[in-house]
Order: structure tokens, then C-alpha cells, then sequence
């Protein structure tokens, strides 16, 4: 098989197997991470067949979704790649990629060594910010039963990724555990330029949804006096 017969063969079976995802991470988040790396890669002069077979797995088994298992990407990833008899080479790559790709907690490294891991990492990094973003987080939050913010429960910049993994915090706190830390963690020039107006929005979104929150507060607090 030609290389775009390999690319339209995964997409598809990617598509069957995601499109009914309900929490944030279903086949139109794997299609828009897909085709902002392909843009990405031709700016970058990276590997684009490596750039999209990576985007089109990169959610194939989630850890989330796979008991806490960083590796079941990867490994996942490998299963079917092997089925197209590609070299060693790229089949490790993309794998690797696919490994070091999720964000582990404010005081993990998750420095990718390759530009095309690079590339893959940023793109997935856009789509959880701005309104896309703050959409599939309260998808997922919902999903996880998660409630939306209680003021009893204070971020945490988690500094493992078990501490990570395990936390079962409210949603809104998942914006200061994650989402605003990522714009200054992109690694391209051309993520870096996207992520200022959608961190933006973020922090826009932020504070409407403190001022109509503790709006009830301030309202009791001038009734008790």
C-alpha cells in the first residue's frame, strides 16, 4: 500500500472506533489534532507520514481510558501498524510519539525529542485550550462525574504523574492543574502564536464563570448582615 492508502485505512478504522466517544476525546478531536499537524509539518519540514499516522493514533488507548497504563497507546499503536508491514523505524516512532504525548502533571517533563513529536504533541496541546478546549473538558468531567467547581477543593499542581492520574478533582480545577499552564508549553513557533488567543479565552471564560458564581455568595452575605 501506498503511504495515503495506509493514512485513509487508519483514519477510517480510527473514525469506526471513536465517533461515539462522549467525553472530549472522539473522532473529531483526533481529525482536527490530525490536520492542524499536517499543517504544522510542512511549515516545520518534519516526517508528514510519521506526523500523521502519530495524530491518528495518538488516542487509540488512552490512558485514561486504559486503567492508568501510559504505555497502552503505544502499545496499541504497534498492533495495528504492524499490520501494514512498515519498517521498524517508523512503527518506533510513532509509538514513542504516542507514549510522551500526554500532558502527566504540572511537575512532570514531558519534553518530546523529535519534531514530529513535537508537531503531534502541540496540536493535541491546542485542541484542550480555548473554546474547543473548555467544551471537551466539561465533556469530560461529565463522563467521569466530576462535579463543575466547589470552592472547598483548592488546585494542585501535581508533581508525579500518579499524583496526576489520580486526582478526582472538580473540573474547574482541572483549568489550573493543566490548561493554563500549556501555552508556555508549546514547542513550536506556530503553536506558541494559536495558544495566546485561545489561553486568552480561557482566562475570559474564567473569570464570567467566577463573577456568576460567587455572585450568591456576596448576595446571602448582604441578607445575613
Amino acid at each position: 500500500m501506498q503511504q495515503q492508502e495506509i493514512i485513509q485505512s487508519i483514519a477510517s478504522l480510527i473514525k469506526e472506533k471513536l465517533e461515539n466517544e462522549s467525553g472530549g476525546h472522539d473522532w473529531w478531536h483526533v481529525y482536527r489534532v490530525w490536520q492542524l499537524s499536517k499543517s504544522m509539518a510542512e511549515t516545520e519540514e518534519a516526517d508528514i507520514f510519521v506526523v500523521e499516522l502519530a495524530a491518528l493514533l495518538h488516542d487509540v488507548a488512552d490512558w485514561k481510558y486504559n486503567n492508568g497504563d501510559e504505555y497502552a497507546g503505544g502499545k496499541a499503536a504497534r498492533s495495528i501498524l504492524v499490520e501494514y508491514s512498515l519498517p521498524d523505524q517508523v512503527i518506533n516512532h510513532v509509538a514513542d510519539i504516542i507514549d510522551s504525548l500526554s500532558f502527566k502533571g504540572a511537575g512532570v517533563d514531558s519534553t518530546m525529542k523529535t519534531i514530529e513529536g513535537q508537531i503531534v504533541q502541540d496540536a493535541d496541546r491546542l485542541d484542550a485550550i480555548g473554546a474547543i478546549g473548555i467544551a471537551r473538558t466539561f465533556a469530560y468531567g461529565g463522563m467521569k462525574g466530576r462535579g463543575i467547581h466547589d470552592p472547598d477543593i483548592k488546585p494542585c499542581p501535581h508533581q508525579s504523574f500518579e499524583e496526576y492520574k489520580n486526582s478526582n478533582s472538580p473540573t474547574i480545577n482541572h483549568f489550573f492543574e493543566k490548561l493554563l499552564l500549556l501555552k508556555d508549553r508549546m514547542n513550536t513557533q506556530t503553536a506558541k502564536d494559536i495558544a495566546i488567543e485561545r489561553h486568552q479565552f480561557m482566562e475570559q471564560f474564567l473569570s464570567h464563570f467566577f463573577r456568576e458564581w460567587y455572585i450568591y455568595q456576596e448576595n446571602d452575605s448582604k441578607r445575613n448582615k
